[in-house]
């Protein structure tokens, strides 16, 4: 059915699943940062926090890839030589994905966070300092576990809108599944089929990343729904 491409676009496929986990990765780094900015009791903080995911989510994310990949290495071959560099320093399109995708789901997911952690009574921070907890304690014991499961629906979406949006990397030349499909589909003249076996492997990541997110929230709230029972 795939003419021999099959084995190629399973190959792009773990390509793909990659840039996924690790931009997915980086993006919860960059959100709690973010959530952190935007929580925080400093005007000017808070304000580059706002500004971050202001602009980051108002921009096209295809926009967002070419600028970073060819404006990025650009810029560090403007930079190179001041530093002592002379080599042209060419930017893995891997890595330069893993940094476009974190970097502009972070804006995503420091909302994500920031309506989770808001939406949690401040009485359960006070009980927590009230039972002799330090703030660090209280953060990670009371607030977090609260605040994965109210992010749990907010993040989902998101990764499922990332898994989708690494369909976009492939324009920089990343060779990944989308990539791979282009590429038999050019040789042997029959886009459709190609195509049709990425929207059904994109489906299959879609599907197994739902049951295993609905696990998740079924854990982390497990408590929650005895009490209200």
């Amino acid at each position: 059915m795939l003419k021999g491409y099959g084995a190629v676009i399973l190959d792009g496929a773990w390509l793909t699943l990659q840039l996924a986990l690790s931009s997915m990765v980086l993006a919860i780094f960059l959100g709690l940062i973010g959530v952190a900015l935007r929580l925080s009791p400093v005007r000017w903080l808070a304000w580059l926090g706002d500004l971050y995911s202001t602009v980051i989510r108002g921009i096209p994310d295809l926009v967002l890839i070419l600028l970073i990949f060819y404006g990025g290495q650009d810029l560090l071959n403007r930079v190179a030589p001041m530093l002592g560099f002379d080599d042209y320093i060419d930017l893995n399109p891997l890595a330069a994905g893993i940094g476009t995708l974190g970097f502009i789901f972070g804006a995503y997911l420091s909302e994500t966070f920031r309506g989770a952690f808001m939406a949690i009574p401040k009485g359960q921070a006070e009980a927590g300092m009230a039972y002799g907890m330090s703030s660090f304690q209280v953060f990670f014991r009371v607030l977090v576990p609260q605040m994965i499961r109210l992010a749990i629906p907010g993040f989902t979406n998101n990764w499922l809108v990332l898994t989708k949006a690494t369909a976009l990397i492939s324009v920089v030349g990343l060779q990944d599944m989308m990539f791979k499909a282009k590429q038999a589909a050019d040789a042997t003249r029959e886009p459709f089929t190609f195509f049709l076996a990425v929207a059904a492997m994109y489906l299959v990541i879609t599907s197994v990343s739902l049951l295993a997110l609905r696990h998740l929230e079924k854990r982390y709230s497990v408590g929650v729904r005895a009490a209200d029972l």
